[in-house]
Order: C-alpha cells, then structure tokens, then sequence
C-alpha cells in the first residue's frame, strides 16, 4: 500500500506531462510568433502591438502555471525546485525589462524538450532542431536589442540572421556584432549553446563517414568469402553428380601441381 502510495504523484506527474505536452508545444510556437511580429515588423500599429503583448504575457503565466503544477505533483518538491533552478531563474528574471530576452529560453527549453520526447533515438533530428531553433531565437532576441541602439550594426533580420549563423559555427567574420549590454549576453548564451550543438553535429557527420567507409571495406570482404563459399558448394555439388568426373579433375589437377612443383 505504502509503494501504491509513493507512486501516485509519479503517475501524475507523468499524466500532466502527458496532457500538456501538445498544448504547451503550440503555445511556445505562439509564444514566439507574437514575440517576433512586433520586431520583424516595427511599423506595426499600436493596437496590434498591445495584443501581441497581452499574448505573450497570457503565455508566460500558462508557463508559471505549469511549473507550479509540476512542483506540486513532484515526489519531491525541494529535489524538484533544485533540479528545476534554471527553470525557474528563466521565468522569474524576464519580468525585468531588460531581460526579457531570457523568455525565448523558456521557448527553446520547451519545444526542445517536446522534440526530445517526439524524436528519441533519432538524435541528428533533434539536435538538427535544436540549433536551427536556436539561431532563430538568438537573431530575433540581438535584432530585438540593437536595431534602435547608437552605433549599432545589425538593423534588420538578415543582419540578425547572419551574425546568428556566423557566432554559433565559430566562423567569426566580425561583420556584424551587438554593442549592447543584452546583444552581447544574447551572443554569449549562442557561443556556449552553440559549441556543444555544432560539435555533436560535427561528430556525427564524421562518425557517418567513418561508417560509411567502413561499410564499403567490409562489404567487399564479405563478397570475396561469399563467392568462394558458392564456389566449394558448386565443386562439391559437381562430385556429387558425377564421381568420376570429379576424380579425373582431382587427378589433373594433382598432376598439374606436380609438374608446377618439378619446374
């Protein structure tokens, strides 16, 4: 009774997990559409601003709820709450103004976490995800804080989306950077999300060519056994059928192998 107990938080943990999955996952694609319009778009009327705004923060409370949800259902609330700091750092400092940047974590942290559970054992696909994911918040969230800052360099989307690309493979051209202190915590978070990223991606792609190479030298091995396996089966098959033959081929082939050991 005392093991049925314990394992009934367990289990609706895991039945919450379960049901919120698909709605948390649009809500986070929600989440960063509303947070994207206004900035791809800064011509946009007042009106459409606020309900982007309003859409956003009706999100992030929905994110509260189902952190709190979670604590609650936990076996373990302290254990939880030490597990889940970053969790919890990532919804409480986005209500600063000048952190708000920190809300697209939430994002990454959850549609990656649904792609993790949809694509397990499938680890290119989710990585693959996860940094193109990545490269779309860091670019959206650096456009977010330099378009309007003095001396700035990176004005539009494509400039964002460029220097994203270029921080995250380490390339470097130095084109394009962020001036302020948020576009320079933005591009720090990239630089080290993006080293592990791209080095898995890196790893994989040269344990498949590895693989690949592998395979070839192994496959002509096999062939060679597999041709001279059929043909002592087809010489053996041929002894069968005609004794007499196979005795005459034996004695020519002894006597062809005497001549070549004489010469």
């Amino acid at each position: 009774m005392q093991v049925r107990t314990e394992a009934l938080p367990a289990e609706r943990a895991a039945r919450w997990e379960r049901l919120t999955a698909l709605p948390l996952t649009l809500l986070s694609v929600m989440f960063l559409v509303v947070y994207a319009v206004p900035i791809l778009w800064p011509d946009l009327t007042e009106s459409w601003r606020r309900a982007c705004e309003a859409t956003a923060v009706l999100i992030w409370l929905t994110f509260w709820i189902d952190f709190v949800v979670r604590l609650i259902l936990s076996r373990g609330r302290r254990r939880f709450l030490r597990d889940h700091l970053f969790d919890l750092a990532v919804l409480v400092l986005p209500v600063l103004r000048p952190l708000r940047a920190l809300r697209l974590i939430t994002v990454v942290l959850s549609l990656s976490r649904r792609a993790e559970s949809w694509a397990r054992g499938r680890l290119a696909v989710y990585v693959g995800a996860t940094t193109m994911l990545l490269v779309l918040v860091s670019a959206l969230a650096v456009l977010d804080a330099e378009r309007s800052a003095s001396g700035s360099n990176i004005a539009s989307f494509d400039d964002a989306l460029w220097w994203a690309a270029v921080t995250i493979t380490t390339v470097g051209y130095g084109d394009h950077f962020p001036v302020t202190g948020t576009g320079r915590f933005v591009a720090l978070g990239l630089m080290i999300g993006g080293i592990g990223l791209i080095g898995f991606v890196t790893g994989s792609l040269a344990t498949w060519i590895v693989d690949r190479v592998s395979q070839k030298g192994g496959s002509a091995a096999a062939t060679a056994d597999d041709i001279a396996s059929l043909r002592a089966e087809i010489a053996a098959l041929r002894r069968q059928l005609d004794p007499q033959a196979s005795t005459s081929d034996d004695s020519a082939d002894g006597c062809s192998h005497a001549v070549r050991s004489s010469g």
